[in-house]
């Protein structure tokens, strides 16, 4: 009997010693797994820092050591202390540590305070180094007694996870903030033009006229349109248009805008005349054929599904759903000001050619020459856009339309609405206004394209756009960092399309210099408003 027992228990024993030493084995590949896939994850980490744009990111990795003029080894340094910091403090708490736990809430404290919101390693403060030693000494102890390899990537999946879903609720903030900045007026923007229409009507009537208006319907001139109701934006326009005209006294531009920048912008320019050039500025306001039974995207514009799309808070494309369509319920696409470019034989019925300019441009060499450009036969003069190939038809336009499928090429190249060349003779002979007025009311429901007057372009002008030399005219300072400086300087004229624009806080830094060269900052209305350098 005692035989029996003695050997079932060595069996048993037998088998706890298989079964712990299969455990041991186990455990042992899942750390070597761990090992192998932290190794693959940091590779690929360095893969990926060596390929991200140097201009945006600069050229620290925290695997490769480079000199960098602008360096931020030590703050990426103190936030990686941080991070191993704040993992090592919940591996102390749940292993109730508390002498540990408490010397690395205070680390975190001070690097925190000494970090502050530095971005590079000359935003630190003195107290930076000392405080690098210190967390490296605690983190250092924290190892010795903490250090489970298992436990710590765990922990820093998890961090990585939180960090991921923090950064896309920044960046869903970032675009709202963006949107809203670009939507909303600067209130020193809007000192200026109470200021200017109060000092424009009390003028006696006969102060209130520009000189030398009967230029304004000579064709062998050079015709520029200019539709805004930015008058700080508007004067750098024509400020940089006639100060690089070589022979600014026929140059003639003709300014539109709304009824209540009307007098404002009459009396920037009866304050501060363009030169030897011709300026004109009318009100949208005048043009009586400009309504509804005309124009389809005016009557649009007055519809109770158009005001629901805009205003209704609980639209399926309101801001509190989340939209990535935010950017098209930007309020311009609600003024006629932004359409009055598909009018332009309209309104200046007199000229054959005219040179469209957006508000948001600066001019840096004289623009005579497009006009000499042979168009052969086309109606639009434009830089196109297809280097990228978000800037193809199939970008702007529904093609799962049968309308858009049957008659565009999805991979025809966009072009550049902001500085443009019209021939407004053959614009008439070819009904380009009535080709826009039948897709405009074939969009009434918004299913061909969203909003803006880029698309209705594209389809108005197919076929009908001559390209322009690149030169003539760079895009994307209201959004692109990275655009090469040469590029700009060569180029006749440089664009802050986006929401990014020179006169708001949220403006590119970089860029701006471009564009405050031609603003007149000791001016007293400026200085009345506060708008600074």
């Amino acid at each position: 009997m005692e035989l029996i027992v003695s050997t079932e228990l060595e069996f048993f024993l037998y088998t706890q010693h298989i079964k712990l030493r299969r455990e041991k084995e186990r455990l042992l590949q899942l750390t070597k797994h761990d090992e192998k896939e932290n190794a693959q994850l940091e590779a690929e980490a360095i893969e990926r820092t060596k390929v991200v744009s140097r201009n945006i990111m600069g050229k620290y990795s925290i695997w490769r050591r480079e000199d960098n003029e602008n360096s931020d080894n030590l703050v990426r340094l103190m936030r990686e202390q941080l991070i191993m910091a704040r993992v090592y403090a919940s591996i102390a708490q749940s292993r109730n540590n508390l002498r540990l736990l408490r010397d690395l809430k205070l680390r975190i404290r001070e690097t925190t305070r000494a970090l502050g919101d530095a971005n590079l390693d000359s935003d630190l403060s003195r107290s930076a180094h000392e405080r690098i030693r210190t967390m490296g000494q605690t983190l250092t102890q924290a190892r010795s007694e903490l250090y489970d390899c298992g436990l710590i990537v765990r922990k820093l999946r998890a961090t990585l996870q939180s960090s991921q879903e923090y950064a896309q609720t920044l960046k869903k903030q970032s675009t709202f903030l963006s949107q809203l900045a670009a939507k909303t007026i600067p209130k020193a923007l809007h000192c200026l033009s109470l200021r200017l229409n109060v000092e424009y009507y009390t003028l006696p009537p006969e102060k209130r006229e520009f000189p030398s208006q009967e230029k304004l319907d000579d064709p062998t001139l050079f015709h520029y349109a200019l539709f805004s109701d930015n008058i700080l934006a508007a004067s750098v326009v024509v400020s940089s248009t006639v100060r690089h005209a070589q022979e600014p006294h026929k140059h003639v531009i003709h300014v539109v805008t709304d009824r209540l920048n009307y007098g404002a912008m009459r009396m920037w320019f009866l304050a501060n005349p363009p030169g030897k050039a011709t300026i004109e500025v009318q009100n949208i306001d005048d043009f009586k054929w400009l309504n509804s039974s005309y124009c389809p995207v005016l009557r649009q514009l007055e519809s109770a599904a158009m005001k629901d799309y805009y205003f209704k808070p609980d639209h399926p494309t309101s801001v509190s759903s989340g939209s990535s369509n935010l950017k098209y319920r930007n309020p311009k696409y609600l003024s006629m000001l932004n359409h009055l470019r598909f009018y332009l034989p309209q309104i200046y019925p007199k000229l054959d050619k005219i040179l469209f300019l957006d508000d948001d441009i600066v001019v840096q060499k004289d623009l005579t020459g497009l006009w000499s450009i042979d168009l052969q036969g086309k109606v639009n003069g434009a830089v196109e856009t297809c280097g990228a190939s978000f800037h193809r038809f199939d970008k702007y336009l529904n093609f799962s339309n049968p309308h858009i499928a049957r008659n565009f090429n999805p991979d025809a190249c966009g072009w550049a609405y902001g500085m443009n060349v019209f021939d407004l003779k053959e614009w008439k002979r070819r009904d380009i206004t009535g080709i826009y007025h039948k897709w405009q009311n074939m969009n009434e429901d918004r299913l061909l394209w969203k909003l803006g007057t880029l698309p209705p372009g594209l389809i108005t002008f197919y076929n009908l756009t001559h390209p322009l030399d690149k030169s003539w005219h760079v895009l994307g300072l209201g959004y692109n960092p990275s655009i090469d400086k040469a590029d700009m300087d060569a180029a006749a004229v440089v664009h802050y399309n986006g929401n990014l624009k020179p006169w708001l806080d949220i403006g590119l830094s970089r860029y701006k210099s471009y564009w405050t060269r031609y603003v007149s900052y000791d001016h007293p209305y400026l200085q009345q408003c506060n708008i600074n350098h």
